[in-house]
């Protein structure tokens, strides 16, 4: 269990990684568009990707 735990923790490491290094401009535009948003469409979408990922790590795993 703990293996696979660091290995999803990596592959989202490199994962975020991807785009600063790829396109640093393109994430300062995307945190300043996101330090405009209020606090609920920030949960919200926070909630929306926690649920994608359940039902992706759902249906990988079944």
């Amino acid at each position: 269990m703990w293996h696979d735990l660091l290995a999803a923790l990596a592959l989202v490491l490199v994962i975020e990684g991807l785009i600063p290094f790829w396109k640093p401009q393109a994430l300062r535009q995307m945190l300043e568009m996101l330090a405009q948003l209020d606090d609920r469409s920030i949960r919200v979408a926070g909630l929306v990707s926690m649920v994608a990922g359940l039902l992706l790590l759902y249906l990988v795993r079944n």
